[in-house]
């Protein structure tokens, strides 16, 4: 397969004693959005519902499973290092299930849609997540990538503005270990439902604090609704197979025992959360990565922003390759998974200089960003808003 580097490069191999400093690259010149779908051919767009079927037994197949190993673990104390392997194990693997309900909203998962939503709603509902509400957020997130006004999920405040201040302050105060910890924490642990029920990290013109859970007042802010009134029905059903889902979740603390729902599900559902936000947060975010202001940004623009990381193998198959092959997925949402991997082979080959893939180890570029990423500024006149650490970010060894 056909990799390249941005003509922006992410720090390849990072000198550990040295502080990481922001690049001010020569800006590229981008292709029109038609150029880009261009490059990939419409058979990429065919659905093969055996693969589509056989994704969604092997990850279904293996997470049943996974959380039967949970109902036989004993409820004690000296048993902790088992439980902690099993949700490392069970949520990892549970994960897949989340990549195939995001592709029934992409609708690159069977041809009859009615089916589609079904598979999408029911495995998002098992894991506590808005189906349709999710599905209107993050179809803005893609028509808006690193739309610094319009975006959706992971858009970082301005140097100066209110948010920017604060986060700031906050990072100057505790010190690139301290701060670089404390954002991990509250990304991976927090970050998920803090952005479900207030719109953490939303786009500026979507108002704070919006909700997937409910679209009136106090969530009804901003100059662009992120859920209008014709999102409502979608909303209302998602929330509909959430109070199923829980009310399930009752019955069977009510027929076994409250500790072990919350072990057999509650540890395995904050991995899940913590791979969902480690994926997209890696996928948007670097210290060589600009966002947009209205005036510069347009969508080719900022579907190149993303950037595919190296999973390895395992990861990659039990995740369906979303985290190595996201550039192809912002071009085109609708190329299933496993087209995925020639799509991003067709783009590499026709923008190498434009198409990402930072080869740095995730534990490494998961702390350079962490540590090293608070607030953006403009560069200079018509350049793009770069992250600035406030102070020196530094990175653990390998």
């Amino acid at each position: 397969m056909i990799r390249s580097i941005s003509l922006q490069p992410l720090p390849l191999a990072p000198n550990p004693d040295r502080p990481l400093e922001t690049v001010s690259p020569q800006q590229p010149v981008y292709p029109s959005k038609a150029e880009l779908l261009a490059c990939l051919p419409p058979e990429l767009l065919r659905i093969d519902t055996t693969k589509a079927w056989g994704s969604l037994a092997f990850s279904l197949g293996l997470s049943l499973l996974a959380y039967a190993v949970g109902t036989q673990l004993p409820l004690q104390l000296n048993a902790a290092p088992l439980w902690l392997l099993y949700a490392l194990v069970t949520g990892t693997v549970a994960g897949g299930c989340w990549v195939i309900a995001h592709e029934c909203g992409h609708q690159a998962f069977h041809p009859n849609r009615r089916l589609e939503a079904t598979v999408g709603f029911v495995l998002h509902s098992l894991l506590l997540v808005p189906y349709f509400s999710w599905q209107r957020s993050h179809a803005v997130h893609h028509a808006n990538c690193n739309h610094l006004e319009g975006g959706e999920t992971h858009v970082p405040p301005r140097v100066g503005s209110a948010d920017g201040q604060v986060v700031q302050l906050l990072a100057t105060g505790l010190g690139p270990m301290v701060y670089g910890v404390f954002s991990m924490v509250s990304h991976l642990l927090l970050g998920w439902p803090l952005y479900l029920l207030f719109g953490v990290s939303g786009g500026e013109e979507h108002g704070a604090p919006t909700s997937h859970f409910w679209h009136g007042a106090p969530f009804r802010n901003g100059r662009r609704l992120l859920f209008p009134d014709s999102s409502r029905r979608g909303m209302l059903h998602s929330n509909l197979g959430l109070v199923l889902m829980l009310l399930a979740l009752a019955l069977a603390a009510h027929h076994t025992s409250l500790a072990r729902v919350l072990a057999v599900y509650g540890l395995p559902y904050l991995v899940i959360n913590a791979w969902l936000v480690g994926y997209t947060w890696l996928q948007h975010t670097d210290t060589t990565i600009p966002h947009f202001s209205t005036a510069e940004w347009t969508w080719a623009k900022g579907a190149l922003q993303t950037v595919d990381r190296p999973y390895g193998p395992l990861l990659n198959l039990l995740h369906h390759g979303i985290g190595s092959t996201h550039v192809c997925h912002h071009v085109n949402p609708r190329i299933p998974h496993y087209n995925a991997w020639r799509g991003t082979a067709l783009l590499s080959r026709h923008y190498p200089e434009l198409v990402r893939f930072d080869p740095t180890p995730i534990h490494r570029a998961l702390w350079r960003i962490a540590s090293g990423c608070a607030v953006v500024s403009q560069e200079g006149s018509g350049a793009g808003f770069y992250y600035q650490a406030p102070v020196a970010a530094t990175e653990p060894s390998p």
